[in-house]
C-alpha cells in the first residue's frame, strides 16, 4: 500500500464528491458525510504492506473480486480509512454491504472513461493545491488562497453554469460543480485534464484564442455549425491576467451570452482568479526550492546530508539516485526551462505513487529523484522500470533521459552514487547510445570512461600523434578520405565488405585506400597494438564530427 500525496487535514471526503462526484467518482456505500478530514492518498499493493496515512483515501487499483474487497474493507478499517475506490461497475454483495457497514470505509467508484492516474491527478490539484506550509490558511475574497475548486464553484453559482479554470496550455486546473449540465467534449476535457486538441485546434482556427487574449471582456463562442464531437453548447470565455501576463482563462458553458450583471461578474472573478493562481505560483516555488535545497545538500554529501536526508523523509533507508535531463536542441530559453521544470514536477509525482518517501527536484538543469529500496530488492530491475514508465507516459513530445546511479546505503554514499547517475546521463545526452533512454552506469561504463578521456584530451590540448595525425595531415591536403576508411575498417573489425558499405565505396576502392592509409600512415593493419592506438586516438583525440 503506497502513499501517493500528502493533503491538508480539512479536506474532507464530502468535499471531494461534492466536486468529484458525477464527473469521476460516485458513492456507492457508506457515509459520504463522515466527518474528519482525508489525511492522504494511496494506492492498494497487494505485495506491500498497509503503510497508510491517517484517513486515508485508497484507490483499489485492480481490486475486484468481491472476497478481496471485503477483506480490504477490514484491513482498512484497521488503519481508520475514510473511503476505497474501485473501477465502475461495482459489484455489491451482500457481503460487502455488510463490511462496509461495520468498518464504517465508504465504498467509492471510478467513472468508465477515466484513468487512475487522472484520479490521483484530480485528488492532488483539488486537495493539495495551495498547501504550502502556512500556519494558518490565508483567504482571498473569503476563499482559501489557492484553492481553485472552491473559486470554480464560487464563479459557477455566480453565473449559473460550469466552469472550468485553465492555464495556457488549455490544461484544466480546476472545475466546478454541475458539469453533467455541460456537453460530452466538455466531459471529455474533464476527464483528459486538458481541452482535446481537436478543439483547440476549431477554437484557434476561428481567431477565438486570439480574441481572448487581445481583450479583457469575455469573448462569446457560439455552437459551432454541425457541432463535431459534442460540442454542444455554446461557451463564453475570459482570459485571467496579471498585468500584461496572461495566465489563463476561465470557461463557462452557457445557453446563451450572459446578461450585464453576469458578464462583470465574469470580470471580477477573472481578477480574483489571477490573484489566486499568482499565490498558487508564489507557494510551488517556495516548496520547489526548498525541496531543491535539502535535495541538492544530501546529493553533494558532507556535514549537511544526514539531516536533509532525515528532512526529506528518508534519513534511515537505502536510495536510488535517478538523475534526469531534457535533450536540448539549442539555446537554453525560457520555453526550455519551464519544460524542464515540468518535467521534474511530473518526476516528483511519478515516484510518490512508487513510495512514500521519494523525493524529487531540480538541481541546475537536473532533475534528481531519490526512490528508498529495499536491501534485498533487485533495486536494479525496478529502478530501470521506474524511469521506463515514467518516460512512457511522457511520451516522445518531450525528449529527456534518464541516468541511474548504484544504492546509496548511507548520506556518505550519497554523492557516489549521484556521480554515477550523472556519468550513465551524460553518455545518453551525448547521442553515444542513439535510442536508448534509461541507463545504468554498468550499462554504458566504456562510453562514459572515453567521453571522461576526451576531456582530459582537451584540457591538456593534447594533439594526434603517430599514424593517425600523419593521416589527419594527408586528408587536409588531397581529401583522400584515409581517415574515415581507417575509421570504417577498424569499427567493422577488419570486414572490408561491411567497412565500405558503411562509407558508400565499392570494395575494391576501399581496398585500395587501405593499402594507402598504410603506406603513408606507415600503420601496421596486422599490429595489434597499432590498431588499439589509432582506435583510440580516433575516439578520443580525433572523435568524429557530430
Amino acid at each position: 500500500m503506497l502513499v501517493s500525496v500528502n493533503l491538508r487535514p480539512h479536506a474532507s471526503l464530502g468535499r471531494v464528491l461534492d466536486d468529484l462526484g458525477g464527473t469521476l467518482l460516485d458513492l456507492v456505500l457508506g457515509d459520504g458525510d463522515r466527518p474528519g478530514g482525508i489525511g492522504g492518498v494511496a494506492i492498494h499493493d497487494p505485495l506491500d504492506e498497509p503503510a497508510l496515512p491517517q484517513h486515508a483515501l485508497v484507490l483499489g487499483v485492480g481490486l475486484a473480486e468481491p472476497d478481496e474487497v471485503v477483506r480490504q474493507l477490514r484491513t482498512l478499517s484497521r488503519h481508520d480509512a475514510a473511503g476505497l475506490v474501485l473501477r465502475a461497475p461495482v459489484t455489491v454483495t451482500a457481503a460487502i454491504k455488510a463490511a462496509v457497514e461495520e468498518t464504517g470505509v465508504a465504498l467509492l467508484s471510478l467513472a468508465r472513461g477515466a484513468s487512475w492516474a487522472q484520479l490521483a491527478a484530480m485528488l492532488r490539484s483539488l486537495l493539495a493545491e495551495g498547501d504550502v506550509g502556512d500556519a494558518e490558511p490565508e483567504t482571498l475574497a473569503g476563499l482559501p488562497s489557492g484553492d481553485l475548486f472552491a473559486v470554480a464553484n464560487a464563479i459557477g453559482a455566480l453565473i449559473d453554469a460550469p466552469v472550468t479554470i485553465e492555464d495556457r496550455r488549455s490544461r484544466v486546473l480546476a472545475f466546478s460543480g454541475r458539469q453533467d449540465e455541460a456537453d460530452p467534449s466538455r466531459v471529455e476535457t474533464i476527464l483528459g485534464r486538458q481541452v482535446p486538441e481537436r478543439f483547440s485546434r476549431m477554437l484557434a482556427d476561428r481567431g477565438v484564442f486570439r480574441e481572448l487574449y487581445r481583450t479583457d471582456q469575455p469573448v462569446y463562442v457560439d455552437r459551432p455549425q454541425g457541432s463535431p464531437d459534442g460540442f454542444m453548447i455554446p461557451r463564453v470565455a475570459v482570459a485571467v491576467r496579471a498585468g500584461d501576463e496572461v495566465l489563463g482563462s476561465i470557461w463557462a458553458a452557457v445557453r446563451e451570452p450572459l446578461t450585464p450583471d453576469r458578464t462583470q461578474a465574469l470580470c471580477d472573478a477573472a481578477r480574483l482568479v489571477a490573484l489566486h493562481l499568482l499565490r498558487v505560483r508564489a507557494g510551488a516555488d517556495v516548496e520547489r526550492r526548498l525541496r531543491a535545497d535539502l535535495l541538492s545538500t544530501a546529493l553533494e554529501g558532507g556535514a549537511g546530508a544526514r539531516e536533509a536526508l532525515s528532512r526529506l523523509g528518508l534519513g534511515d533507508q537505502p536510495v536510488v539516485v535517478l538523475a534526469l535531463a531534457v535533450l536540448e536542441n539549442g539555446e537554453e530559453d525560457a520555453e526550455l526551462a519551464t519544460e524542464r521544470q515540468r518535467l521534474a514536477d511530473g518526476l516528483a509525482m511519478h515516484l510518490s505513487a512508487v513510495h512514500p518517501r521519494c523525493a524529487a527536484a531540480l538541481v541546475g538543469q537536473t532533475a534528481y529523484g531519490l526512490v528508498p529500496v529495499s536491501r534485498d530488492a533487485d533495486w536494479e530491475r525496478r529502478a530501470s522500470r521506474i524511469a521506463k514508465d515514467f518516460l512512457d507516459r511522457v511520451g516522445d513530445r518531450i525528449r529527456a533521459v534518464i541516468g541511474i546511479g548504484p544504492v546509496a546505503r548511507s548520506a556518505a554514499e550519497l554523492p557516489e552514487a549521484r556521480d554515477s547517475a550523472d556519468r550513465a546521463l551524460r553518455v545518453l545526452r551525448s547521442g553515444s547510445r542513439a535510442g536508448r533512454r534509461v541507463a545504468l552506469l554498468a550499462d554504458v561504463h566504456v562510453e562514459a570512461l572515453l567521453l571522461e578521456l576526451q576531456d582530459l584530451v582537451a584540457a591538456r590540448g593534447d594533439r594526434p600523434t603517430g599514424p593517425v595525425a600523419r593521416l589527419l595531415d594527408y586528408d587536409e591536403q588531397h581529401h583522400a578520405h584515409l581517415v574515415e576508411t581507417l575509421r570504417a575498417w577498424l569499427d567493422a573489425f577488419g570486414d572490408v565488405i561491411a567497412a565500405s558499405a558503411a562509407v558508400h565505396v565499392h570494395p575494391n576502392t576501399f581496398r585500395y585506400r587501405l593499402r594507402r592509409l598504410a603506406e603513408v600512415g606507415g600503420f601496421d593493419m596486422t599490429d595489434p597494438e597499432a590498431r588499439f592506438a589509432a582506435m583510440l586516438q580516433l575516439r578520443v583525440v580525433a572523435p568524429p564530427a557530430s
